[in-house]
């Protein structure tokens, strides 16, 4: 990484892996201060939408240092997209972070026409933005991260054997729902903020009936945002609603699940549901 950039990401790293499936990456990587695997091994944190996120999520790495509530250490690993196809992260991100199956809601399509029709997108970008969402793969892109992304990260990292996490926002929140819901072993946390739920038939709650009275180890850890439930536009109220509805029927089976309502827009919340992650779910 160059000096610039060190100086704005410090102890980051960045490298690009192709999947087996013939996808590009990028994928940044942060150390925790100080870090010398030869002493103690630190877990990882994966963090999804690293183009977005990086920025936002990476810097939080020294509240393993805050003396007032301090962060058990970890690696954060930050994964996007490369080269080209960075650009298009936000229609990319559709085809890896959403359920196979999933419905394309009409409260979301409405949102989709109301950006282009405010000049946020082309006509274009808009369809493109749509045919991604009609052939999901949120399966391949998980064992991408937990077969094949791991492994290189363990190799070179030093990584110790356990105490993983994830965290997504939005499409990201839905996978870390989607991922938890499976039953993944890898990761003992997971946060999922404001999980793009946006349909009542969504395979979440498909994922719910098929876990019968099987129970899931991982903590899970679910924010919204005080504007998405309050305002006026109604893909946000849908995600609020049918999220509220997949916690209510966890909590009911007393599984490990925590939330919290965050004083936030959809746009803005991101940082503030990573950091309450950090605060439920890995402090010491």
């Amino acid at each position: 990484m160059s000096t610039m950039w060190q100086g704005c990401l410090a102890d980051t790293g960045y490298f690009e892996m192709r999947s087996s499936g013939g996808h590009d990456y990028g994928v940044w990587v942060t150390t925790p201060p100080g870090y010398d695997p030869a002493a103690t091994q630190a877990p990882v944190v994966y963090v999804l939408d690293g183009n977005w996120a990086v920025g936002m999520t990476a810097p939080l790495i020294v509240t393993q240092m805050d003396p007032m509530h301090q962060i058990q250490p970890y690696i954060q690993v930050s994964v996007g997209y490369a080269g080209e196809e960075a650009q298009h992260w936000d229609r990319l991100r559709n085809r890896d972070l959403v359920p196979p199956g999933e419905p394309i809601a009409k409260e979301l399509i409405d949102a989709v026409e109301m950006g282009f029709q405010a000049g946020a997108r082309t006509r274009e970008e808009a369809d493109a933005y749509l045919g991604e969402l009609r052939d999901t793969h949120a399966d391949a892109f998980l064992s991408f991260l937990t077969a094949e992304l791991h492994p290189r990260i363990e190799r070179d990292y030093g990584t110790a054997t356990s105490g993983h996490g994830l965290f997504g926002y939005s499409y990201g929140g839905l996978f870390s729902l989607y991922t938890w819901l499976t039953g993944c072993t890898l990761f003992e946390s997971i946060g999922a903020g404001s999980p793009g739920v946006a349909s009542e038939d969504s395979q979440v709650f498909a994922q719910l009936q098929e876990m019968g009275d099987s129970r899931h180890a991982a903590k899970l850890h679910v924010t919204f945002n005080e504007r998405e439930l309050l305002g006026d536009l109604a893909i946000y109220q849908n995600i609020t609603k049918n999220t509220a509805t997949v916690l209510h029927r966890l909590i009911s089976r007393n599984e490990a699940v925590t939330s919290a309502i965050l004083h936030e827009t959809h746009v803005t919340g991101l940082q503030a549901s990573f950091l309450s992650y950090l605060r439920t779910c890995r402090a010491r």
